[in-house]
């Protein structure tokens, strides 16, 4: 079969190699539609050697079981599903309390549990083995659809589900980037919440994408878009901020206009840096204000992304390549180029 393999640092090709068996536990995927991700564009470039060699890229994945595995029920060949990209040990207590991303199974404080694409094989080919206890069934959900859903989706879902005691009536949410995340993050918000929903981004065509969705859309290179922001929230700031950037910029930005005990949500992985202060005059934070760094989401977070898909209430814009044209695919993500989220299709875009 085909695949998408890091083969070393920086060396990123299509491949062919062996298809998989599915081990006991396991199903084997037709892959459907496989979502590319700012993430697959860092773990391209990036130099150091923190993923295994040989690595099939892609953590977001939609596809049709052609295989089951030993000791699988449930499902069968034929069936369709979403996978789930936090494959937890399912035993610890944060996994049986329903918390899969915070899973304590991973040997390390630091890491996260087995993800596909960055730490076991992941979806960028014609066939991918997985867990049966990773999939979500899709239905008849357009598979581009459903594959954007496992990241794109669920990560802003589960930061705004882990806010929504802030998020009540007259309340204010800022998401700062307007691109693949940023537009799920705010059809999710007006799905679940609601709040008035401002979106800042630095380039007016993405803006102009969600201005008709959104209470305010503003260019977040004004010198003066803070004092902007803070008037749009009557002075005291936004309840949440969901920050998809996550450079330097952005996070001072988001620490510079959530409001007193309101929730700055650091989702980008741009490699920004904060310096978090507690003098009695502390300008970084205002007082109760949070900042965290969430990863994912749980698996009823999925569950529930793929319901709001289902109902029409989240519409992601999708761009599709061949998966021939993987490495273009990641070239105009990285370059800014491409319209919402690029999937690549086996098949044929």
């Amino acid at each position: 079969m085909r695949a998408v393999q890091l083969l070393e640092p920086t060396k990123l090709e299509l491949t062919e190699i062996d298809t998989p068996e599915p081990r006991a536990g396991e199903v084997l995927l037709e892959v459907l539609a496989a979502g590319v991700c700012q993430t697959d564009v860092h773990m391209r470039r990036t130099t150091e050697a923190w993923i295994p060699a040989g690595t099939i890229l892609g953590h977001e994945t939609a596809g049709r079981i052609a295989a089951v595995g030993e000791g699988v029920s449930g499902w069968a060949v034929g069936d369709t599903a979403a996978v789930y990209p936090v494959w937890s040990c399912g035993v610890c207590r944060s996994c049986t309390a329903g918390k899969q991303n915070a899973c304590l199974g991973t040997g390390s404080r630091l890491a996260p549990a087995a993800t596909p694409g960055v730490s076991v094989n992941g979806g960028m080919a014609d066939f991918m083995a997985a867990p049966a206890s990773a999939l979500v069934r899709t239905g008849d959900l357009d598979p581009t659809v459903a594959a954007t859903l496992t990241d794109a989706a669920l990560t802003p879902y589960h930061s705004v589900r882990e806010s929504l005691h802030l998020l009540g009536p007259g309340s204010s949410a800022v998401v700062i980037g307007a691109g693949g995340l940023g537009r799920m993050a705010v059809q999710i918000l007006r799905a679940i919440t609601s709040a008035r929903v401002i979106v800042l981004d630095v380039k007016e065509t993405a803006l102009a994408a969600v201005r008709d969705e959104v209470d305010a859309a503003l260019d977040s290179s004004d010198p003066s878009i803070a004092d902007k922001v803070l008037a749009a929230t009557g002075g005291t700031g936004a309840d949440v901020v969901l920050d998809l950037v996550g450079d330097d910029a952005t996070l001072a930005l988001a620490t510079g206009v959530v409001a007193p005990y309101g929730a700055v949500r650091a989702i980008g992985l741009t490699e920004g840096r904060f310096t978090f202060e507690t003098s009695q005059g502390a300008l970084s934070l205002p007082w109760g204000a949070s900042l965290t760094r969430p990863y994912s989401g749980t698996y009823q977070d999925l569950i529930e992304v793929v319901a709001l898909a289902q109902s029409g209430h989240l519409r992601p814009v999708v761009q599709t390549f061949s998966l021939d044209q993987a490495l273009l695919a990641l070239d105009q993500l990285e370059a800014g180029s491409l319209t919402g989220r690029g999937v690549l299709v086996p098949k044929g875009a």
